[in-house]
């Protein structure tokens, strides 16, 4: 279990590449869309000094103590994320009110997750490129292409695993960290007094004298904690110690001290706004260091993509998504994935994104939505988890989450306003995908519905078996979704055949709440008698169903299963739309357009296809 790993050197470097991508490449453009953005601000030392403070608190605040500090607590049997706090929170609010909003709260966090997924990959990558201008101004026209080539690779790299790329993720990372922090040492020498801004004051006197322009710094500063939700996301894969420890040691410190730089370059060199991270480079350096902001904004893409694979899964295993193809792209780690839709789809977005906004300062205007959303939604799920988990205080948990959500409530405010420049698209592709997720679990349920009301009991169909009913040789196993009642598929097969195999296995496939289940706890197997039995198979919603896997679990509790002599019945269901309650008429028909293009059951849960009978029912909904 990923809470239970201990802490070693290759776990650590590995966090540091896998974890910190993305907000250890904020330094490209920060501070550049603060100043100079679409609402630019006076490049003046009493500016900069007051910038730099509110960029020290944000981090300080958001990511320090909100994530590394408190969220990181929460974490569901060692796994992080919107939707293992979802998980986590719907089990903790059985039976009140609230349960259902949350949950909607925590769909919203998971759709909007695929927006700030395509935009990091296009305004990182885009961002380290554009180091070329400070080379020569002459490479501008080439800044677009060569980022849709790097991309273009990246993506189509996907299908062969992450874990070949994995290895040099760490040390590439940890290169970058101290190459940043160097440059901002260096230039905090020249300009020791910046360091002043540590002083909380500044941040405050920014704010009264220019209230204005300090709403509009908050829209960018908020930049500089992208990624920061990462930390949370990505825990399960290393544990907890490993991410505290790197970001306490490293990733910290190297940050502020390159955000410092930056600040102690425009004091004594306001003109260099136009590129303050690569100004920060003396001229013999520029380029490699662009070769190595390029290399880090990879890794950034590669950790945001790897993210979309898992939050896929997830949402496919909580019933949020219909059935995909998992490719497993390593055999001993279980969390490597490749999720071909998901990664196509990702990538037709990013190149529209590059292609259509053309630079990482149009780009900065679309970002921030996503992610003070999300942090909004995550504050206000840990605040349950601090009253019904932890036990605290309501006067402490009032004062903790409520402090905190106020901060996610000003940065979230400041980035609406930039919903025209750019920011239309992550909110259209969450509405887009929260679309998706919310139809497809509600067409799921009125499924479950009309099945259940057409179903038979299974002691009336058992009293029907008599002389008349043939005994076929050999095993079936009904796959169904019901945990009571006959399924369709055994009533066909009685009615059309009149026929009854030996053994009648009624298998129920579901999804915990936990990220992960032992096998010994896997199945629960009940005896009906006359040769049915009902066996229920548990897995996590981080893994994969393989049911010939589960049914070898049977073997100690006296039914052994001979895949040659077992016969897998599925029913295949047809929908049609109707004007019933239940959802609008659109919806029910994106509903059966997404059952049409699912998955089949069959390669989903890794059932031989040369053993299977599919038998069709239709169903209104």
């Amino acid at each position: 279990m990923s809470q239970q790993k201990t802490l070693s050197a290759g776990l650590l470097i590995s966090a540091i590449g896998v974890v910190y991508g993305d907000i250890g490449t904020s330094p490209l453009y920060a501070l550049k869309e603060t100043f100079s953005g679409h609402h630019p601000i006076p490049v003046t030392p009493e500016n900069i000094l007051g910038v730099l403070s509110l960029v020290f608190w944000t981090v300080m605040m958001l990511v320090t103590v909100k994530y590394v500090i408190i969220i990181m607590r929460a974490d569901n049997h060692g796994e992080g994320g919107s939707l293992a706090l979802l998980a986590q929170v719907t089990e903790l609010t059985k039976g009140f009110r609230v349960q259902y909003p949350l949950m909607l709260l925590g769909v919203i966090a998971a759709a909007l997750f695929y927006g700030d997924s395509m935009i990091t990959p296009a305004i990182s990558v885009l961002s380290a490129v554009e180091g070329l201008e400070v080379v020569a101004p002459q490479f501008k026209s080439y800044v677009v292409p060569i980022t849709v080539v790097v991309l273009t690779a990246l993506f189509f790299l996907q299908k062969r695993g992450t874990g070949w790329v994995g290895m040099l993720f760490g040390p590439v990372m940890t290169i970058w960290f101290l190459a940043v922090a160097i440059l901002g040492i260096i230039n905090v020498v020249a300009a020791p007094h910046v360091l002043a801004a540590i002083n909380p004051l500044y941040a405050a006197d920014f704010i009264v004298k220019h209230p204005l322009l300090s709403f509009f710094a908050l829209g960018s500063v908020v930049l500089s904690v992208t990624g920061g939700e990462a930390l949370y996301t990505d825990m399960g894969h290393f544990g907890k110690l490993p991410i505290r420890i790197a970001w306490f040691a490293l990733v910290w410190p190297s940050l502020l001290l390159n955000y410092f730089g930056q600040g102690a370059l425009l004091i004594t060199e306001p003109e260099a706004i136009q590129n303050p991270f690569f100004r920060l480079s003396p001229d013999w350096m520029v380029v490699p260091m662009v070769l190595l902001a390029t290399c880090a904004t990879v890794i950034a893409s590669q950790a945001v993509i790897s993210g979309a694979f898992s939050v896929a899964r997830q949402a496919i295993q909580l019933g949020l998504l219909p059935r995909m193809t998992i490719v497993h792209t390593s055999g001993s780690e279980e969390g490597q994935i490749y999720v071909p839709f998901t990664n196509w789809t990702l990538y037709i977005a990013v190149m529209a994104l590059v292609i259509g906004f053309q630079s990482s300062s149009n780009l900065a205007a679309a970002y921030g939505i996503a992610v003070t959303s999300t942090m909004m939604i995550d504050t206000i799920l840990v605040a349950f988890v601090m009253a019904l988990l932890w036990r605290w205080p309501l006067a402490v948990v009032i004062i903790v989450a409520g402090s905190l959500l106020m901060i996610d409530l000003a940065f979230f405010t400041a980035n609406v306003i930039k919903v025209a420049q750019g920011g239309w698209f992550p909110v259209f592709i969450g509405i887009l995908s929260f679309t998706v997720l919310t139809t497809w679990r509600r067409g799921r349920e009125l499924v479950r519905n009309q099945v259940k009301k057409l179903a038979v009991p299974l002691d009336v169909v058992m009293r029907a078996l008599g002389s008349d009913i043939a005994r076929a040789r050999g095993t079936a196993v009904f796959l169904t979704a019901a945990t009571d009642g006959v399924p369709p598929a055994l009533l066909h097969n009685l009615k059309h055949n009149q026929t009854v195999h030996q053994r009648v296995v009624l298998a129920t496939v579901m999804t915990t709440d936990s990220p992960y289940v032992p096998d010994s706890e896997r199945i629960e197997l009940t005896t009906l008698g006359n040769g049915f039995y009902r066996l229920l198979i548990r897995y996590g919603f981080m893994q994969t169903p393989d049911v010939p896997a589960a049914l070898a679990l049977c073997k100690p509790l006296g039914l052994e299963f001979n895949m040659m002599s077992t016969s897998f019945f599925l029913s295949r269901e047809s929908y049609v739309p109707s004007l019933n309650p239940g959802m609008a008429l659109w919806r029910e028909r994106l509903f059966t357009f997404m059952t049409l293009n699912a998955t089949r059951a069959t390669i989903f849960f890794k059932i031989p296809t040369d053993r299977v009978v599919e038998l069709g029912t239709q169903l209104e909904i």
